[in-house]
C-alpha cells in the first residue's frame, strides 16, 4: 500500500506529480554528477585560496571517493529496509548540507569535511533506479532506468564548464552557493513529486558488515588513490592493502553468516549479478580515463607539439558534446535492451568504448578528432552504464534492488579509482622536459587510452559471458503480465 506523500493527492496534483518523477529523479542523478566535478577547476588556485598544501587540497576529491563508495551499498540497503525515497532524500540534504559548508568556510578541515558530507549523493542513482522499478509500468521502465544512468556522465560534462565559468568571473564561494539553491531545490523536487516505494525488506541493520565494509573500501581506496603519491612500494600504501585483504575477507565471513547481511554475497555469487558487478568495474576503469586524459591531453602546452594549450572553460567545452550525446542515446538503449537484451547492449557499449579510444590513438593531435574521439566513448559509456542496472534489476528480488544496484555503483567507483592511479602512474613514467618542467609525452596519453581500450574489450567479453538472458517476444510478454518481479529475478538468475 502507498504511504501518503507529504501533501494530500488531488487527482490533478497526483497525475502531475507522476508526470514529473522520471524528471526529479533525472535531475537528482544530474546534480549528484555536478557536485562531484564543480571542484576541479578550482584545485590548482585552492591552496592559495585555503593557505594550505596541494597534498592536503587533493583530500577534497579523495574524501568524496571515500564516502561515497563506502556510502552507496550502506544507503542502497538503507533504501530497501526504510524507504528509498526517505533515503534519497537524505543523500541529497547531506550533499546540500555540504555545500553550503564549503560556500561559508575557507578552512580546508572544514571543506574536507564538506565534501565527504557530499559522497552521500553517489547513492541518488542507484536509489533512483530502485524507485522506478517500484513505481513504473515495465513498458515505461527501460528508458527510464537507461535515461537515470546518462545522468552520471551528462552532470560531469555540464559540471566542468559550468564550474570553470563561475570561477572565472565570480569569487570561488558563489560555486558553492550556487549548488547549493540548486540542492535545496532537488531536495524540494523529490519531497514533492516522488511517492515513497511500498517495497520494503524488513529486518535489523547489519551494523558490523557496514563498519567492516566501511573499513575495507577506506584501506583500498586510500591505497589506491595515494599511491602514485606516497609510493606503490612505501609502507604505508602496502599495509593499507595488507589491511584491505584481510579485513575484507573477515567482512565475507560476517556477510556469510549474518541473517539479515549488508550484501547478499550469495546473490552476488550468481554469475548473472557477479559477473555484472565484474562488467561494471571494467567498464568504469575505461570510461573514466577518457575524462581524465583528455582535459590533461588538450591542457598540454603547444611547446610539446601535441598540446593545444586551452583553458579549462574551453576544455570543458571539448568534453561537453559527450554529456549532450550520453542524453540523446540513453533511449536507444533502451530500446536495443528491450530488443536483444541488456547483456548485448552492454557487449555492444564496450566494444564502441574500445573504438572510441582506436580513434583517439589515429589522431590525438587534432581537436575535431579528439572531440569525436571523447564523443564515440561517451556514446558506448551511455549503452554500457544504461544496460548495467538493467541486468540487475532483471536478476535480484524488488526488495533487493536498491542494494544490489549500490553495489554495481561501488564496483564503477572502484574501477574509476583504479583507471585514474593506473592513468598517473603510465603519464608519471612517460614524460619529457618543456620549459624546464616534465610534461606527459603524446606516447604516455596514447598508452593509456590502449589500456583503456583493451579493458573496455574485456569488459564486453564479461558481457557476452553473463548467462540466462530472458527470452524476448510474445512468449515473454504474455508471461510478464502474470508473474511477479521476485519470480522474474530468480529466473534470470
Amino acid at each position: 500500500m502507498d504511504q501518503p506523500g507529504p501533501i494530500p493527492r488531488t487527482p490533478e496534483t497526483g497525475a502531475l506529480r507522476d508526470r514529473l518523477t522520471i524528471p526529479v529523479l533525472a535531475f537528482g542523478g544530474i546534480l549528484m554528477a555536478v557536485m562531484q566535478t564543480v571542484v576541479v577547476p578550482l584545485l590548482p588556485d585552492l591552496p592559495r585560496l585555503t593557505n594550505s598544501s596541494p597534498g592536503a587540497v587533493s583530500w577534497m576529491v579523495t574524501a568524496t571517493l571515500l564516502s561515497g563508495a563506502v556510502l552507496t551499498p550502506v544507503l542502497g540497503r538503507a533504501g530497501d529496509m526504510y524507504g528509498k525515497r526517505r533515503v534519497l532524500t537524505a543523500a541529497l540534504v547531506l550533499m546540500t548540507v555540504g555545500s553550503v559548508m564549503c560556500a561559508l568556510s575557507s578552512d580546508i578541515v572544514v571543506l574536507i569535511t564538506a565534501r565527504a558530507l557530499q559522497g552521500a549523493a553517489a547513492a541518488v542513482v542507484p536509489l533512483s533506479i530502485s524507485i522506478l522499478r517500484d513505481e513504473l509500468p515495465p513498458e515505461r521502465r527501460g528508458s527510464a532506468v537507461a535515461l537515470m544512468s546518462s545522468t552520471v556522465g551528462i552532470g560531469a560534462a555540464l559540471g566542468l564548464p559550468l564550474a570553470a565559468l563561475v570561477v572565472q568571473y565570480a569569487d570561488w564561494h558563489a560555486m558553492f552557493w550556487l549548488t547549493s539553491a540548486l540542492g535545496v531545490l532537488g531536495v524540494t523536487a523529490v519531497w514533492w513529486a516522488v511517492k515513497e516505494s511500498p517495497v520494503r525488506e524488513p529486518g535489523r541493520f547489519d551494523v558490523a558488515g557496514t563498519l567492516g565494509l566501511a573499513v575495507g573500501l577506506v584501506c583500498l581506496l586510500l591505497g589506491v588513490s595515494q599511491g602514485g603519491q606516497w609510493g606503490w612500494g612505501s609502507p604505508r600504501v602496502l599495509g593499507l592493502f595488507a589491511a584491505a585483504v584481510v579485513v575484507m575477507a573477515l567482512w565475507w565471513w560476517q556477510q556469510l553468516r549474518t541473517e539479515r547481511p549488508l550484501v547478499d554475497l550469495r546473490l552476488v555469487a550468481r554469475p548473472r549479478v557477479g559477473l555484472s558487478h565484474v562488467a561494471a568495474l571494467l567498464t568504469g576503469f575505461a570510461f573514466y580515463a577518457n575524462s581524465l586524459v583528455t582535459a590533461q591531453l588538450v591542457q598540454a602546452p603547444k611547446a610539446t607539439g601535441y598540446g593545444l594549450g586551452l583553458s579549462i572553460v574551453e576544455t570543458g567545452l571539448c568534453l561537453l558534446p559527450g554529456g549532450v550525446t550520453m542524453l540523446v542515446f540513453s533511449p536507444l538503449s533502451a530500446r536495443i535492451s528491450a530488443a536483444r537484451g541488456p547483456r548485448i547492449t552492454l557487449a555492444l557499449g564496450a566494444a564502441v568504448i574500445a573504438c572510441g579510444y582506436a580513434v583517439r590513438i589515429a589522431d590525438s593531435r587534432d581537436l575535431w578528432m579528439i572531440i569525436l574521439g571523447a564523443t564515440v566513448v561517451a556514446t558506448g559509456t551511455t549503452l554500457a552504464y544504461s544496460a548495467l542496472p538493467t541486468l540487475i534489476l532483471r536478476a535480484v528480488p524488488a526488495e533487493q534492488t536498491a542494494s544490489a544496484n549500490g553495489v554495481n555503483v561501488l564496483m564503477r567507483t572502484i574501477g574509476q579509482a583504479v583507471s585514474s592511479a593506473a592513468v598517473a602512474a603510465v603519464l608519471v613514467h612517460h614524460t619529457s622536459l618543456v620549459g624546464g618542467a616534465p610534461v606527459p609525452t603524446l606516447h604516455g596519453y596514447l598508452l593509456a587510452f590502449g589500456i583503456a581500450g583493451v579493458i573496455a574489450l574485456a569488459a564486453g567479453v564479461a558481457a557476452l559471458t553473463i548467462p540466462g538472458d530472458p527470452p524476448t517476444g510474445g512468449t515473454r510478454r504474455a508471461r510478464g503480465r502474470t508473474r511477479d518481479s521476485r519470480d522474474e529475478a530468480l529466473e534470470g538468475a
